[in-house]
């Protein structure tokens, strides 16, 4: 590795770990109702959807009446996605005449973006009008994520309120996220990047001479070219703050309309993991000690460096098939070196490797280069990010969440293993709250693992993979630790816009949302209702550097321990069969 990959690395966690405290504070103020500008200047639009809407924001919810609430507004945002992709061939805003998508992609397709998920088994440019990319994928991309905020705001509730039923409103929370949080950093971030020159038109596909005629694959001689165009500065700005991820165009992030610059692709990589690592401050500033904010991300940062790390040493050192052959892979004033295979020269492997390895710690799942070009242990790492329940980051909101519930375990582990009462955030951890934790643990193991022995054995699941041998079995690992995990990247090399991934990852991302969600709520309304106890010398410290380490080991083991078989049958075996005797 160069100076000059260690160099970018570094400049972007520090950007990032500054930005975390003003933005969290920030965060806070909104979703604790105090003054912060933007609520005080736009105060009245807040008021005036909920006069519209019928919602008395004074009325807390209790955990089952707010849960309730997230599953109906998700519902619905799943029947409206699926209506406008089936009747898009009829309603305005298609310049393209794009036909009506097929019942199982819409369904996936649906299920994908209300989910926070956007995996995508289609091509944006050639499936999609520019109606159904705004009004059906975008707003999906600011609710889904808002939706995964409000639900870690109603569990931190659940530490600071003391003897209560309820955790709060999801239509204020709902409407506070959003109004306040991901409209204006996604505006700020479209005008920034439309600036770096992502495209932002309502104009139909423009047609380009080529300066020298070509044939297609049916051998017709082509004269011109058609240049897919749209809406996409607006809808790239969401999916990376929202860690959303889906594509305007096919190849994502890595298309020039999308990400052209190397400015351009500093702040899309940046606005992946904001948001999130804002929320880690933003929990410790609401439950009174920012010790404990500082303490998580710290956790997450302790994972995600190695990863990084070690992803893009993978890639630098190249492929070992070439070295045989005496090819220079080595860095130089002349080359990039490594392993370039599925990568932009403009970004280059250090640009490649720091996106790779964020989209897949938060769940967003954009990418600008492709993984399935990744060497194996390079590709090891998105993957196994993503298998460790996406809590290094995640998620806006669902990662913090998520992470939560290991500190939960840690915590009632640490507990037994000193002889004191498993307590944090000044609320006593029991059964109830590690049964609904080791729900929120396993239930993506169990879709990851059981999706995936399903697929490797029926013909449908099989017929799709266009590599054989191991990594033919990581192709199809990486799509449902992917689903299951409510990322979305994909590894490519699987063909699966076909009935069978339709339905099975589409399932996936189903449950993988919300059997989750609810167990959460339930941690908060359990912990609502308890007493705060205070500080005494039995209290076991959740903020010391001895905690932090504790909390890193239970989040590798659970992830280690699970997937370690099947990364030796995928990744594992395959780089051995590269490195050679």
């Amino acid at each position: 590795m160069s100076w000059n990959d260690y160099l970018q690395a570094s400049i972007y966690l520090v950007v990032l770990v500054a930005l975390a405290k003003p933005l969290g504070i920030y965060m806070a103020l909104i979703y604790e109702g105090r003054p912060a500008g933007l609520n005080v200047w736009f105060g009245w639009v807040e008021r005036l959807i909920y006069r519209f809407s019928g919602v008395n924001p004074e009325k807390s919810m209790g955990w089952k009446t707010y849960a309730v609430a997230v599953m109906l507004f998700n519902l619905l945002g799943i029947v409206i996605v699926y209506a406008l992709q089936r009747l898009q061939a009829v309603i305005p805003l298609n310049p393209m005449a794009m036909a009506a998508v097929s019942p199982d992609l819409a369904f996936n397709t649906a299920v994908s973006f209300a989910t926070n998920t956007n995996w995508q088994s289609y091509g944006g440019e050639t499936t999609l009008s520019y109606l159904t990319q705004m009004l059906g994928l975008t707003v999906q991309n600011f609710v889904s994520a808002a939706t995964g905020m409000a639900v870690l705001v109603a569990m931190i509730r659940g530490f600071i309120q003391k003897q209560v039923d309820t955790i709060g409103n999801f239509w204020v929370d709902l409407v506070r996220s959003t109004l306040y949080i991901l409209m204006p950093l996604a505006m700020v971030l479209s005008v920034a990047l439309v600036w770096q020159g992502v495209v932002q038109t309502f104009k139909p596909y423009i047609k380009a001479t080529l300066v020298q005629s070509a044939k297609d694959d049916k051998g017709n001689v082509v004269q011109e070219q058609v240049i897919a165009v749209g809406p996409a500065a607006s809808q790239i700005a969401i999916k990376q703050l929202g860690t959303n991820g889906g594509g305007f165009f096919n190849v994502n992030s890595s298309h020039p309309f999308e990400n052209p610059t190397a400015i351009s692709n500093f702040l899309e990589v940046l606005a992946i993991l904001l948001i999130a690592a804002g929320l880690c401050y933003t929990f410790g500033y609401m439950v009174r000690d920012k010790r404990q904010g500082w303490a998580i991300l710290a956790a997450m940062l302790v994972i995600f460096i190695p990863c990084l790390w070690f992803c893009m040493r993978a890639e630098q050192k190249g492929n070992p098939l070439l070295n045989s052959l005496g090819i220079d892979q080595k860095a130089s004033a002349m080359q990039a070196g490594g392993n370039m295979e599925g990568k932009e020269a403009r970004f280059g492997i250090a640009d490649s490797a720091i996106w790779a390895t964020a989209t897949t710690s938060a769940s967003n799942g954009s990418v600008n280069s492709m993984h399935d070009s990744y060497m194996p242990l390079g590709g090891l790492i998105p993957m196994w990010l993503m298998q460790l329940g996406e809590v290094i980051f995640g998620g806006v909101g669902s990662g913090l969440y998520g992470m939560i519930a290991f500190v939960i375990v840690a915590v009632f582990l640490a507990g037994l293993m000193i002889g004191k009462t498993p307590k944090y955030v000044g609320k006593k951890i029991e059964s109830y709250e590690m049964k609904m934790a080791a729900m929120v643990l396993l239930v993506p193991h169990l879709l990851i693992l059981s999706g995936t022995a399903t697929a490797v054995l029926v013909s449908a699941g099989k017929s799709a993979i266009l590599n054989t041998g191991p990594h033919g079995l990581s192709e199809i690992l990486y799509a449902f630790s992917s689903t299951s995990n409510n990322n979305g990247s994909a590894f490519a090399g699987l063909s699966t816009n076909n009935f069978f991934y339709n339905i099975a990852l589409g399932l996936a991302m189903f449950f993988a949302r919300y059997w989750l969600v609810i167990p959460i709520l339930a941690i908060a309304g359990s912990l609502s209702r308890k007493k705060i106890v205070p500080v005494s010398q039995g209290t076991l410290s959740t903020h010391t550097p001895l905690f932090i380490l504790f909390l890193v080991m239970v989040v590798l083991i659970v992830g280690a321990l699970t997937f370690f078989p099947a990364l030796a049958l995928g990744p594992i075996v395959e780089h051995l069969m590269l490195a050679g005797p």
